[in-house]
């Protein structure tokens, strides 16, 4: 038989069913799938201990003699049980095997061996189920090899119900002991220097492990594997990126009028940030460039004066939110902006599929024609339908409501267009160079001054029931004062609401039912006394989008004093009188969302006030979510809580780059040195051989452990 490589099949390892069965439950096709599929703990086998004296549910290795065995059919499934009793000589137990009477052929009476397993009890007597075991010929042989046996580490991997973990350890037992030669992806000076193992004995003591020291150094060195191909595969892209070319887009007056009529002068960070932008886009290449800033930090600005430099060579930029009421607020801020002056000439034109279909075919005749030099809206503008003249700039507004696919949709509606993509829910360091690691990222930090700022408060209800009479209290002093507020909720009607409705990001927000939807709260404030003559509407994503309109540009003019919303108001809404947030059962949304619905107050020059409602007993998870957001205003600092809070699996979400299913041993939080040292290293690397013909290792490892629907989303990234 020739020696297995990563890219065998493993029909051709395993056997078909096998195969199939490996296929149905983990989605694997190759060995190197399979031997990706790493361990996810170790148990030990216990101590040799005498049968008498076995502690029930602990692990234990025993050596014994097998005294009998038998098979019955099982009562209502289809099947044998095999049951085997053996004695250490002072005590009996049973070894009982489901489905498996086969083994009853190697577990012939008088046969000796070392058995390990958990310790269960059937009717009053001992018994191991599916236990491990090694025969041997004679008694000597047995405890001879036992203690060595013994401190053998057992693999326990991921598992399914219809593939149990002893099963993938059989598989992969059987495809080590014919593996070929393993590619190795580091360059072997820099493995020496890292004093790392080579790539086949890593996989090895991953998987089979002779000792539990072996464990941590193979562990340490694929993790690596896993950083320097992530980091190299990221790399590469933006080469690939860098090799096309793009139409120089150099500023003209366009610019020139509208920074002349700025009332106000730009934040260091501001000015930093758009002259990047500026020398990308008269780059040889195309821009492909994140920008993440606070709420309010004057990202639309940098956006804008990015689609100004485009303008001034004909060409058009598509801004595409999440939400039509965010697509209509930048139109509108985007027009407001521009001024009396530099608005006709640009022809800001908004596409929604909420649009009535006559003006939504207006605005699309006006992109196609290259007049809108501006448009902006939603998915409306993935359409088929949709297409432009010239276009130049493509600004993706919070980049984590898009997929890559949508994102490609969009830029392949022109030649290599430059890509802005703009965040306000900031990104930890290594989360950016591990997702985001093609792209280059850009921060702003700094502030506009004259921002009033925003206090922030938890209100307990559960421990103190008065202070939720004091929240709505504080809303009509709020009212009385000219100013207006939002409430938000976790659901639409919570009567009705469904998992879709509560917020997602964290598991165990939707443990309970929800108390707080729009309804109730709408109702609740239309019989409260506070609210006599309080002018309160509501607004939620399942409202036609003309209405969704009409009530926030209502809101904006100051014609509402009170909101009562869902999420929707999440991003982008700018309405400078608000000045008070109360977010209901505020335990029920994540770190980087409370954030984001504070941000909607204190845009103006009233200073904002964010009440955080919360049942959530204290010391919980929930409640620590929603004290840490209370605590600190800074964007950055909670993006860092929020990491440390839910772990790196819950805050790349989906991994829109398609990089998380890559990530098996690596750790986006604990591994941050790993990924630092990798990055560097792989620059160096694909600096000097960019094609990588000199590191064949890496090559066959990017193809084999990226794959190719990977592939396709980096490049779409």
């Amino acid at each position: 038989m020739p020696p297995f490589a990563f890219d065998t099949r493993l029909d051709e390892a395993v056997g078909e069913k096998v195969a199939k069965s490996l296929s149905r439950a983990f989605g694997m096709v190759t060995v190197g799938d399979l031997l990706g599929h790493y361990p996810r703990r170790y148990a030990s086998r216990g101590q040799l201990t005498p049968i008498h004296s076995l502690p029930v549910g602990e692990m234990v290795t025993i050596v014994a003699e097998v005294r009998s065995t038998s098979t019955r059919q099982m009562r209502g499934r289809r099947g044998d049980l095999l049951e085997v009793v053996i004695s250490d000589g002072a005590g009996t137990m049973s070894l009982t095997f489901f489905g498996q009477a086969w083994r009853q052929k190697d577990l012939q009476p008088g046969r000796q061996g070392v058995f390990s397993g958990k310790v269960g009890e059937y009717r009053g007597a001992l018994q191991l189920t599916h236990p491990d075991y090694d025969l041997f010929d004679d008694e000597a042989s047995a405890r001879m090899n036992a203690e060595a046996w013994r401190n053998m580490p057992i693999p326990i991997y991921p598992a399914t119900g219809t593939f149990p973990s002893w099963m993938v350890k059989k598989a992969v037992d059987q495809v080590l002991k014919h593996l070929g030669p393993v590619p190795d992806p580091l360059p072997e000076t820099f493995r020496v220097a890292q004093d790392l193992l080579d790539a086949r004995t890593a996989v090895l003591r991953v998987h089979a492990p002779d000792f539990p020291d072996q464990v941590a150094p193979a562990q340490r060195t694929l993790r690596m594997h896993e950083a320097f191909v992530l980091q190299a595969a990221l790399l590469q892209q933006r080469q690939f990126v860098r090799m096309m070319a793009a139409i120089p887009r150099p500023a003209g007056h366009q610019l020139e009028t509208f920074d002349a009529a700025l009332p106000f002068e730009r934040t260091p960070d501001q000015v930093t940030v758009g002259d990047r932008i500026a020398a990308d886009l008269v780059g040889e290449w195309p821009m492909n460039r994140l920008v993440q800033g606070e709420v309010g930090s004057g990202k639309t600005l940098v956006a804008l004066r990015a689609m100004l430099q485009v303008a001034a060579s004909g060409g058009q930029s598509a801004l595409i939110a999440p939400t039509e009421v965010l697509a209509a607020q930048h139109l509108r801020s985007i027009t407001r902006m521009l001024g009396p002056q530099l608005a006709p000439e640009l022809m800001p034109t908004l596409l929604t599929g909420q649009l009535p279909a006559a003006q939504r075919r207006k605005a699309a005749l006006r992109a196609a024609a290259g007049q809108a030099l501006i448009v902006v809206g939603t998915h409306a503008l993935l359409s088929e339908s949709t297409t432009f003249a010239d276009l130049g700039l493509v600004v993706v507004d919070e980049q984590h409501r898009f997929g890559v696919e949508q994102r490609e949709t969009l830029r392949a509606k022109g030649t290599s267009p430059h890509v802005l993509v703009l965040t306000a829910t900031p990104i930890p360091r290594t989360v950016a160079m591990t997702v985001f690691g093609d792209l280059d990222v850009s921060t702003i930090r700094t502030m506009p001054e004259g921002r009033p700022g925003i206090s922030s408060f938890v209100a307990p209800v559960g421990e103190k029931p008065a202070w939720f009479a004091r929240v709505w209290a504080r809303v009509a002093e709020e009212v009385a004062k000219g100013h207006q507020a939002f409430v938000v909720c976790p659901a639409i009607d919570a009567a009705k609401a469904s998992a879709d409705d509560v917020p997602s990001e964290e598991a165990d927000a939707a443990e309970s039912k929800t108390r707080w939807g729009v309804v109730q709260a709408a109702e609740l404030l239309a019989g409260h006394p506070d609210f006599r003559g309080i002018r309160v509407e509501i607004l939620h994503g399942k409202m036609p989008g003309d209405e969704k309109d009409a009530v926030m540009q209502a809101f904006a003019r100051g014609e509402i004093d009170v909101l009562v919303a869902t999420t929707v108001v999440e991003v982008g809404v700018d309405v400078p009188n608000a000045s008070t947030m109360v977010i209901l059962e505020a335990d029920r949304f994540g770190v980087s969302q409370l954030h984001q619905l504070r941000g909607r107050v204190g845009r103006g020059s009233v200073p904002g006030l964010c009440l955080l409602v919360t049942e959530a007993d204290p010391y919980t998870p929930a409640r620590t979510r929603v004290e840490a957001v209370a605590a600190t205003s800074d964007g950055f600092e909670l993006a860092e809580v929020d990491l440390e809070l839910r772990g790196e699996g819950d805050v790349l979400g989906d991994a829109q780059s398609g990089v998380r299913s890559s990530l098996r041993l690596l750790r986006v939080v604990a591994d941050a040195d790993i990924i630092g040292i990798a990055r560097a290293e792989a620059e160096r690397v694909l600096e000097a051989d960019p094609t990588l013909s000199g590191h064949p290792g890496l090559a066959a490892s990017i193809s084999a452990r990226v794959s190719s629907a990977e592939r396709a989303a980096l490049a779409k990234n």
